[in-house]
């Protein structure tokens, strides 16, 4: 049998091949950062931002500037693709390797070993030829999705730059190494659809909406509908420990907040000052309700020529294309090796 340290190169990957299992759920508040005001009160946001990075990982954004009407425009139209038939779907098929396209229930989390009960189409915006629905399939989608990409990397870079400031680096950094003029931008808003689980289906322990897992990037920030729960964190810094060891808690969704969490990218580059949370998406239980979930996420991956390495080197540099090709191998390894 392959051992642990075999399987990976990422030491990322090696863990959370230990991390399913239901673990044990409890309670703990998430920190809600006000952005309001934000060049005036950027000193207190910063100091903010790196309390709740530093302790939990997880946060969520109030007064962020991302107008209600435009998420909810954004949510309609995700809907609205992911209820046309499946052969239309399959018109707009997931280009491997880049994040761009539509995919159905084809990804496998290390820590599960078993397929995610979602679909998802991905917008990585160089990779995006022959992958957009048109003005007959779903009206405006294109449009729409584009200026909320464009909105939510723009507060995204926005946040990150605070955490630039506090990890010595100049304010701009990580705005450069997201730009999204470059061929190489690997920036990624993922639509998600939770499949509805069946009233006479039994509840399979085996099976997640999203296994456990840390996300690939420096920033993640995910949009929630009121009404859709099971978005779980795995609380405080540590990722150590095997899964029915490990405290879960709920990430209850509100409208006006976006909830954020530190990647592995941001991890590394900080030599482990910011650690990325582990996270997961619970099915329903008895007597909850048992309908679709839908969400919106949007992560900032570095360009692919970007070197990742922090100032003390605690990590060996490594490209953001090679430490994303070897994530998105992981996750879809039942699809076989993935294109650079």
């Amino acid at each position: 049998m392959t051992s642990t340290a075999q399987k990976y190169q990422l030491k990322e990957l090696n863990l959370e091949r230990t991390l399913g299992g239901f673990g044990r759920e409890t309670e703990r508040e998430i920190p809600v950062i006000d952005l309001s005001d934000f060049t005036a009160r950027r000193a207190e946001i910063t100091d903010q931002l790196w309390r709740a990075a530093t302790e939990v990982g997880f946060f969520q954004i109030a007064n962020h500037g991302l107008e209600p009407a435009r998420i909810r425009q954004a949510f309609a139209l995700s809907e609205r693709f992911f209820a046309l038939p499946e052969a239309r779907k399959q018109a707009y098929p997931l280009k491997e390797g880049l994040n761009a396209g539509w995919e159905f229930k084809s990804q496998v989390r290390p820590s599960t070993g078993t397929a995610d009960e979602k679909e998802s189409f991905q917008i990585t915006l160089p990779h995006m030829d022959g992958l957009w629905p048109n003005q007959t399939v779903v009206p405006e989608f294109q449009r729409v999705m584009l200026d909320f990409e464009y909105r939510a990397w723009r507060l995204g870079m926005d946040i990150l730059s605070c955490f630039a400031d506090r990890l010595g680096f100049d304010r701009a950094f990580f705005t450069r190494a997201h730009d999204r003029a470059r061929p190489d931008y690997q920036s990624t808003l993922r639509l998600l659809h939770y499949l509805p689980l069946p009233e006479d289906q039994p509840l399979d322990p085996s099976i997640w909406r999203a296994g456990a897992h840390t996300d690939f990037d420096c920033l993640t920030m995910v949009f929630q509908q009121e009404g859709q729960g099971g978005l779980q964190v795995s609380p405080g810094r540590g990722t150590e420990g095997k899964g029915e060891e490990r405290a879960w808690y709920s990430v209850t969704p509100k409208d006006g907040l976006i909830t954020c969490n530190i990647g592995d990218m941001l991890m590394r580059w900080s030599d482990d000052r910011l650690k990325s949370t582990l996270h997961r998406v619970r099915m329903p239980r008895p007597g909850e309700p048992r309908g679709a979930r839908y969400s919106m996420a949007f992560f900032c991956q570095a360009n692919k020529d970007e070197i990742i390495q922090g100032p003390e080197k605690k990590y060996p540099p490594i490209s953001a294309r090679d430490y994303l090709l070897q994530r998105i191998q992981a996750n879809f390894e039942a699809r076989g090796p993935v294109a650079s």
